[in-house]
């Protein structure tokens, strides 16, 4: 019997970790302050100290080590199967209008590894959206004719570099992949030179919008600046309810050296098999590379990813026999609905606050292209598809109606649903696990080390209040209405939560 694969850190985190950066210890100022330093929010902090303006950003954790550090760090336009979609819901403009945002956004970060002499492992490498079913074939032929359309270098092919057949596949050429955390450390080392402020450890609490507005800490302090910019994936603030239209999705990675089998040489996914996404990367200095292989996604607090995680083996393995996989870690992302990321005024009275969200995956070149809009606007400047992305756009709400209501109804199931599921039992936890038990009329979460021990919070959620649920292959509570995660002493992991969950007593 196979034994489990140990969760890791991520092989972007463990081979760039990176330099600390200081906690805010005390109130400060600027004309933007970002909250949230992946690559949505680096990216726009980055761009707006190139325009001369004073930024400050907050990071609740570490540095790019949140969804941007456990991607796959794929850097193309072509996005499973958006183009087709998008030719049928927001007609032949807004598909060039998307096709063009991301592909300026691969070309401009082409430019700053050029710039700025970036050793971040990039490659130029095709895009290919596959199926093995012959049924699906011709929605394969549907795509690679809108993505042409849309004025991506598309074809429709049945020949690739994986190592089985295809039914079809859509390739798109000329686009690339790179090492994420190595182009964002050398970003953030610009941005300083640039006299930008990075704060690391600092969870944001508050926002207070006006004129200027105002961001406050978990710890007490204030930081003041003109414009605000929120790029924490799901966003921290509800006063928008952008909730309602977005649903988390986490995502499970394996890697390993490849082994004597041949390099697929690409970037590859499929939406069959709860999607797969292949891709190499350079491992080590003899020419050998690492395989990255995704998929096995479910709504966060369901699921049983520890059978995901055998499921993605398996598949590794069998496909790419002698690959030596090392390295297994998730990934978490939230997608609009209405497939088309939220970039813009962060609700529809907003004038000096911003936000970037549902990046359905695609998190890296749309991090880029969000950087890029939001300081144009932020500098009074205008981007051609900044109507497609701003998420104040009311005939997309309209069109999307079908999918939010499903969203939401998802979101009430769990919400009824969960608080009607028989408790578990305190006596049946094994050492690692966890489960949500009934203490008199409360519900607690309760985690049993590995040394016995007992730790006890409340399982509501301190987010809208639903109920979490234990995922034992990475030891955490997670909330499975909008992707809220917590440690196990109830810390927060992930947003939208800004509080953690309360402490109790057995």
């Amino acid at each position: 019997m196979r034994e489990h694969l140990r969760v890791t850190d991520s092989y972007w985190l463990r081979t760039a970790p990176g330099p600390d950066h200081p906690v805010l210890s005390g109130d400060v100022d600027a004309d933007v302050a970002v909250v949230g330093a992946g690559m949505a929010g680096l990216s726009t902090a980055h761009e707006l100290a190139r325009s001369g303006l004073r930024v400050v950003v907050l990071e609740a954790g570490r540095a790019a080590a949140g969804v941007t550090g456990h991607t796959t760090a794929k850097l193309t336009a072509q996005h499973t199967l958006v183009y087709d979609r998008l030719r049928r819901t927001r007609g032949p403009e807004g598909a060039r209008l998307y096709a063009r945002s991301q592909t300026e956004a691969i070309e401009h970060a082409a430019a700053l590894v050029a710039e700025l002499g970036i050793a971040c492992e990039w490659e130029t490498r095709d895009a290919c959206t596959y199926v093995r079913d012959p049924e699906r074939a011709d929605g394969l032929r549907a795509e690679a004719d809108a993505a042409r359309e849309a004025g991506l270098p598309a074809s429709f092919t049945t020949e690739t570099g994986l190592p089985f057949p295809v039914a079809g596949a859509v390739r798109v050429t000329g686009q690339a992949q790179f090492h994420p955390l190595k182009y964002l450390r050398a970003l953030t080392a610009d941005l300083l030179a640039r006299g930008g402020q990075v704060y690391e450890q600092t969870r944001v609490v508050g926002l207070t919008e006006g004129e200027p507005c105002r961001l406050a800490t978990e710890a007490g302090h204030t930081v003041t600046a003109r414009d605000v910019v929120v790029a924490t994936h799901y966003p921290i603030f509800d006063r928008a309810l952008l909730f309602s239209r977005l649903s988390p999705r986490r995502e499970l990675v394996v890697a390993g050296p490849l082994g004597p089998g041949p390099d697929p040489e690409g970037m590859y996914i499929t939406p069959e098999e709860n999607t797969r996404s292949v891709r190499t990367a350079p491992y080590g200095a003899d020419g050998q590379r690492l395989l990255v292989v995704t998929g096995e996604h479910f709504t966060p607090g369901t699921g049983d990813p520890a059978a995901g995680f055998d499921r993605l083996t398996a598949w590794a393995e069998r496909h790419f026999p002698g690959v030596a996989l090392e390295y297994a870690w998730a990934t978490q992302d939230n997608a609009s609905t209405d497939t088309v990321p939220l970039v813009g005024p962060l609700h529809p009275g907003a004038r000096h606050a911003w936000v970037a969200t549902g990046f359905g995956g695609w998190g890296l070149s749309g991090g880029i292209m969000a950087g890029l809009l939001l300081t144009a606007l932020i500098t009074g400047q205008t981007r051609p598809w900044q109507g497609l992305y701003d998420p104040r756009r009311l005939k997309s709400v309209l069109r999307e109606a079908p999918s939010l209501l499903r969203t939401q109804a998802e979101v009430a199931r769990h919400f009824v649903g969960d608080r009607l599921r028989p408790p578990g039992s305190v006596d049946d936890l094994a050492p690692g696990d966890g489960a949500v038990v009934r203490a008199g009329h409360e519900r607690l979460a309760v985690h049993r080390d590995e040394e016995g021990e007992l730790h006890a919070v409340s399982a509501r959620c301190t987010h809208l209040g639903c109920l979490v649920a234990f995922n034992r292959a990475e030891r955490a509570w997670e909330c499975p209405c909008h992707g809220s995660r917590f440690d196990v002493d109830g810390s927060v992991i992930q947003g939208p939560a800004v509080r953690p969950l309360e402490q109790r007593d057995l």
